[in-house]
């Protein structure tokens, strides 16, 4: 009976990725098919990377039926002369090994530094993250902590097959709630990796790179590095974010005011010049959860389109203040993000009182089926879309306010009838001397003299202002 075959597991001295070297002393004479496979296919579950097999000392040569295991399992094998000593393969090996390690510690130190050079630039997380892709050879991406992407400009994008996957797995990550990392495989698209921001609480958002299992050390601990700076860079941008927004409404305020140069010099020192006439303002209701979202969106098309382009927020909304060529847009990033809007007519800066105001009504007959509105379209249902416009609303509630809801409810019927007693009576199911109470009882709450046509005109108008 031959020598045993001893299962590699046996051998705590095999690590992975090694070269091992024998003499088939362990094979005998012969060996058969079947145990030569078995060997083989141990190896490689073990990791060994290649097999050395010396010839002239035991075996004249390499047995055949380990020739086809390793053909058939993929394993490198290498024919060992007689005059070739193993100590000296060894310490070739060896050497490779050490200078491989040198280069690719070289190579790691490198990106570092341009990683941290990068950082003190102006557009430090942008021009880190085009450093990590640029070392790495891949797109890289990051989402912010409510899982929109953040639109940095690097020179990779993410493949079209691949992008709506990874959309969903930063958001679950950031639904955890907690630091973690992710890998995905694609086999159309490849691998990803992707990894929280921000070390403590929520994470500040998550970053995507394409890459996966097979990254070397000195990749791991180079996308480590950028994730740490980008936490830090997330961080600083969050509060300086912030400073900016409120920079922007109190730059607002002065162009609300009519203040428009000061608005104009004070913009101009931040973020360039006001866009340019005719301009046209819009208010901005955002959907549910993605004002910030919808912010950055815009910051990014204010950078992309600078002298066209102003905006902030107010009252829970926000103001948009588009030139001539950047309507199309900010149409198109709002429609992203779910937002209804209305804009105002095409006008000058010193009308922008006015635009506001029209903004406004605009916005009100926004709907789900049509989420934006332009003001010429109210103006066109005449007079009291000008007096909506204006602002007359707030007026007529504040004539009707000493009114119940059935008081308006009969006035409303009256005048749709032209005042008549009887129509209106059936109308209402009530008789014709109930009407009359009701009309007189208004007409004294209001103060005014009902039986007059400027009365009912102007409490017609009124009645169709607060709809």
């Amino acid at each position: 009976m031959g020598p045993q075959l001893r299962p590699a597991r046996s051998h705590p001295w095999l690590e992975p990725g090694g070269l091992l070297l024998t003499d088939g002393v362990q094979f005998g004479e012969r060996v058969s098919p079947r145990r030569a496979q078995a060997y083989v296919a141990r190896l490689v579950d073990r990791g060994v990377v290649a097999l050395g097999f010396a010839v002239r000392i035991v075996h004249d040569r390499v047995p055949e039926v380990l020739v086809t295991a390793c053909e058939r399992i993929g394993l490198p094998l290498l024919e060992i002369g007689p005059h070739t000593p193993f100590m000296q393969i060894i310490r070739s090996v060896s050497d490779a090994v050490a200078a491989d390690r040198q280069v690719r510690l070289e190579r790691s130190l490198a990106a570092q530094r341009a990683v941290a050079r990068a950082a003190l630039r102006p557009d430090g997380l942008a021009a880190v993250l085009r450093e990590l892709e640029r070392n790495l050879g891949t797109w890289v991406a990051l989402f912010d902590s409510g899982g929109s992407r953040v639109r940095v400009p690097t020179h990779r994008s993410v493949p079209t097959e691949l992008e709506q996957v990874v959309i969903r797995a930063a958001r679950d990550l950031l639904a955890a709630g907690r630091p973690a990392g992710a890998r995905l495989s694609d086999e159309g698209a490849g691998p990803v990796t992707l990894q929280t921001l921000g070390q403590r609480g929520r994470p500040l958002g998550v970053l995507a790179v394409g890459v996966g299992a097979g990254l070397d050390r000195a990749g791991t601990d180079l996308i480590t590095s950028v994730i740490a700076l980008a936490s830090i860079a997330v961080e600083q941008s969050r509060a300086l974010g912030q400073a900016r927004r409120q920079l922007r409404s109190g730059a607002m305020e002065l162009l609300r005011s009519g203040s428009v140069d000061a608005a104009s010099r004070t913009v101009a020192q931040v973020w360039g010049e006001l866009p340019g006439e005719p301009i046209r303002v819009a208010t901005v209701a955002p959907s549910d959860g993605s004002t910030d979202a919808l912010l950055a969106a815009l910051e990014l098309l204010a950078d992309e389109h600078e002298g066209q382009l102003f905006f902030a927020e107010n009252d829970g909304g926000i103001t948009v203040v588009v030139g001539p060529s950047g309507q199309r847009d900010v149409r198109t990033a709002l429609r992203t993000y779910g937002a209804h809007a209305g804009f105002s007519s095409p006008t000058r800066w010193s009308g922008f009182e006015e635009a506001t105001a029209q903004a406004r009504s605009a916005l009100r007959r926004s709907t789900a089926k049509q989420p934006f509105v332009d003001f010429e379209s109210v103006a066109a249902t005449g007079l009291l879309g000008h007096l909506e416009a204006t602002g007359a609303d707030q007026v007529a509630r504040t004539l009707l306010a000493p009114l119940d809801d059935e008081s308006l409810t009969t006035l409303r019927i009256w005048l749709e009838h032209n005042g008549s007693w009887d129509p209106t009576a059936k109308a209402l199911g009530v008789h014709r001397h109930t009407v009359r109470a009701r009309i007189d009882a208004a007409g004294v709450l209001l103060g005014m003299d009902l039986n007059t046509f400027a009365a009912r005109a102007e409490v017609w108008n009124a009645l169709q202002l607060v709809g």
